[in-house]
């Protein structure tokens, strides 16, 4: 096992390195420029986007809902244990290459959103669907690609995501910790907790997810700035640090296996892990949402990445290096510790009565991870094939991902998800920079609109001149859609 996992590490540095780096950041600085910088420009309205989003969804899934779906995966262990993770094998610096990479990633996130608005479909049950193997499909003429993606999806997010969401669950209050629950009992509590709402499909899903997430979020980040208020003294020098770490001489001295290139590789690896800007799971919760117009979801999930990355990723970071060497002492922590490590940052601080509530935060912020991923797989399989027993499958498949993450090595799941991640990354990339004559359309018709007065926008598919052709979906037909 520890042969295995070591390959996979490898594997998944190296197209980190020579692949993923490179047509992540490519890509979000492409869209930047098309899109005049979408996501500095628009800034206020992506807010305004999310304190009106509850409403409109006509007994659907509200914006607002998809929005939290999305939430859930992006703010949970990438926050916490992936920050960590990155600051223990990248040092420092991997934190200032996560910020590089959401900054971005605002681009992408709001290009894939919109798309995935854009060619949403209608299900059986009467809520949308789509993602990034709808808009292969449909916008670019290839459903094999589409059905490749799918498959991708189904083995990153129902397998291999879920894994560690679990894991990570597992070591927060498995052996060795303040809860010290076996692995056993873990795994039996997840299977409890999770296969009534994973069984129940993507409205469950979104019922759970729209209170669960933001409220955890929010607990999250009141410690995290109390211990940032008890160790206000050091929260300049620790923010100095990461941009040395980045830039310093002596990262440049470390060579591929340390310093500057042990930065950018573990920045970016944690940085898509956490924010997943243009990874192509997101789009799959963003499809669902009902709005008016396409760039109204395009806004919220470009906020997503916002909140996930600038916000709570550097407030995560900043709490472990205020902590001082007792907490992180770069070079000789083991990336197994990568667990607890911000738990102990905020104990360190706040006292031991906060060890507790951290691990119920960090448990349940992973928890809903486990859903969103849950979710993004269910609407996978359903592009595959609309037949009820596919669902049944991916929900079956995430519940028993849940278990047996729990019961997994660490290493091993870590860098399988890493590899998944990035093949599944490049491939929604290319339909990116394919499909965002479509994006770039879509945003002049919304900005049209707004110029001429109108407070919500109303997209229409057809014989819409801002758009390189037709929507080739009955969705966007009329404006009462």
């Amino acid at each position: 096992m520890q042969a295995l996992a070591q390959a996979l590490q490898n594997l998944g540095d190296w197209l980190t390195l020579h692949l993923t780096m490179w047509i992540l950041v490519g890509t979000g600085l492409y869209l930047t420029i098309r899109l005049r910088g979408v996501q500095f420009r628009l800034l206020p309205a992506m807010v305004r986007s999310i304190l009106s989003s509850r409403a409109g969804a006509s007994g659907g899934i509200s914006s607002f809902q998809a929005f939290t779906i999305s939430l859930a995966a992006r703010v949970g262990i990438g926050n916490v244990f992936g920050v960590a993770a990155a600051l223990i094998l990248g040092g420092p610096g991997a934190v200032f290459w996560m910020w590089v990479i959401a900054l971005v990633g605002m681009a992408t996130a709001f290009a894939e959103a919109t798309l995935a608005q854009i060619f949403k479909v209608r299900a059986d049950d009467g809520t949308f669907r789509g993602g990034p193997a709808t808009y292969m499909w449909l916008g670019m003429g290839s459903r094999k690609l589409g059905v490749l993606f799918s498959v991708l999806t189904i083995a990153t997010c129902g397998f291999s995501i879920i894994m560690v969401q679990s894991n990570a669950i597992s070591g927060i209050i498995g052996p060795g910790s303040s809860v010290n629950a076996s692995k056993e009992v873990t795994a039996a509590l997840l299977f409890v907790l999770a296969a009534p709402v994973i069984l129940g499909g993507i409205r469950s899903v979104a019922r759970v997810t729209e209170w669960m997430a933001p409220i955890m979020s929010v607990v999250y980040l009141a410690l995290g700035l109390g211990t940032l208020a008890v160790n206000y003294d050091r929260v300049l020098p620790a923010l100095e640090i990461i941009v040395e770490s980045a830039f310093g001489p002596a990262q440049f001295a470390g060579g591929v296996t340390g310093g500057i290139m042990a930065a950018l590789i573990n920045g970016t690896k944690r940085g898509l892990f956490s924010n997943e800007a243009g990874q192509g799971t997101a789009p799959n919760a963003a499809a669902t949402a009902t709005v008016a117009h396409p760039i109204q979801q395009g806004l919220v999930q470009s906020l997503g990445v916002f909140v996930d990355t600038i916000i709570v990723c550097t407030m995560t970071a900043i709490v472990i290096l205020s902590a001082g060497s007792s907490v992180y002492a770069p070079g000789a922590l083991d990336p197994s510790q990568a667990a607890s490590l911000t738990q102990k940052a905020v104990v360190s601080a706040l006292g031991g009565w906060a060890e507790i509530p951290m691990a119920l935060i960090i448990t349940v912020l992973a928890f809903s991870s486990v859903l969103a991923a849950a979710s993004y797989s269910e609407v996978a399989v359903n592009f595959i094939s609309p037949k009820k027993g596919g669902r049944i499958f991916v929900r079956v498949l995430s519940v028993v991902s849940t278990v047996l993450g729990a019961l997994a090595t660490l290493e091993l799941v870590w860098n399988s998800v890493d590899v998944m991640m990035a093949i599944m990354t490049a491939t929604n990339l290319l339909a990116l920079i394919w499909l965002a004559k479509w994006v770039s359309g879509a945003l002049r018709d919304w900005e049209s609109q707004r110029r001429d007065g109108v407070k919500t926008p109303v997209f229409v598919g057809k014989n819409n001149p801002n758009l390189p052709a037709d929507v080739k979906t009955n969705v966007w037909e009329t404006p009462a859609s």
